[in-house]
């Protein structure tokens, strides 16, 4: 285990705090809001996931924000301060803008301390895919990898984390734009559940829209059949997140262990935390899993 530098990363990993702390992975809170009150993204501290979606389909307006770039400075000083160096992997950048607080941040304290090391990656993961990636690197870390062969690393390899996702409940995606009214409507009533995947930049795409939820657990599972390392001789993690929808994420799972019997251990379910959640709502299922660089599908 080296001790000479810190790995880090922000909430919305969607890991547990336990699973943070287990693999000695540091992290800094996103916020979020319920009808104008602001929280920490603080997993599970202030508030449980579970009140949270309670609160969603309350009808609360929940709003994320993410971490500026004093708040970074403050967070990798703490560790500046005690000769560490630090790594550092952002939200992706097709989702969040938070890549730019931190690298103004490391920009700024690098005149400061210069002596140090901080690189900032670029994770273009989400939600517990970016935790997988998390997991990745938190292992090679232990294993005694020196900071910049990590840091290339994590560079060459974070495409191949894939991340592929499914909701049953389209309202939060009406509400973000990503689906018209009009469209939303009609797919609620046809009881479409749009199969979407993380694209290579980093962003959210709808690849298709699949009739039925029983569909689009079997179609979510063949993409893992179709892109996972090895196919279904896969023996890595698969990690799962759900936003208060853990029957379905736990039929997912069930289908994973069933075709893929080589899994490193059974498959993670985790919960989607509240930065993200207040954009997908609730009625949402990830899977992820590593296998062949992603595309534009």
């Amino acid at each position: 285990m080296r001790d000479d530098y810190v790995l880090s990363c922000c909430t919305t990993a969607d890991i547990t705090k336990k699973h943070m702390e287990l693999c000695d992975i540091k992290y800094i809170c996103f916020h979020y809001s319920l009808d104008g009150k602001n929280y920490e993204d603080d997993l599970e501290e202030t508030m449980t996931y579970s009140e949270f979606y309670d609160r969603l389909r309350a009808g609360q307006d929940g709003k994320s924000s993410q971490v500026n770039a004093a708040e970074f400075e403050e967070y990798f000083r703490s560790f500046l301060e005690k000769g560490l160096d630090i790594i550092h992997c952002t939200l992706s950048s097709g989702i969040s803008g938070v890549l730019n607080s931190a690298q103004a941040a490391a920009a700024e304290l690098k005149e400061e301390y210069p002596d140090r090391r901080i690189y900032i990656v670029d994770s273009l993961c989400a939600s517990s895919g970016f935790g997988l990636f998390m997991d990745r690197l938190a292992e090679l870390k232990a294993e005694g990898l020196k900071i910049e062969e990590l840091y290339k690393w994590a560079e060459e390899n974070k495409l191949r984390l894939q991340h592929w996702f499914f909701s049953s409940d389209l309202t939060f995606f009406i509400k973000g734009g990503r689906i018209s009214k009009a469209a939303g409507v009609f797919g609620g009533l046809m009881e479409i559940c749009p199969l979407m995947y993380v694209a290579p930049d980093g962003t959210l795409q709808v690849l298709e829209k699949v009739r039925k939820k029983k569909k689009v657990i079997e179609a979510i599972v063949k993409k893992m059949e179709k892109y996972a390392e090895d196919g279904n001789a896969y023996d890595g993690k698969c990690y799962i997140s759900n936003s208060d929808c853990f029957d379905d994420a736990r039929q997912v799972a069930e289908l994973v262990e069933k075709r893929f019997p080589n899994l490193h251990g059974n498959v993670d379910i985790n919960s989607i935390g509240t930065t993200i959640g207040c954009h997908t709502g609730p009625g949402t299922v990830a899977l992820f899993f590593w296998g062949a660089e992603r595309e534009f599908y």
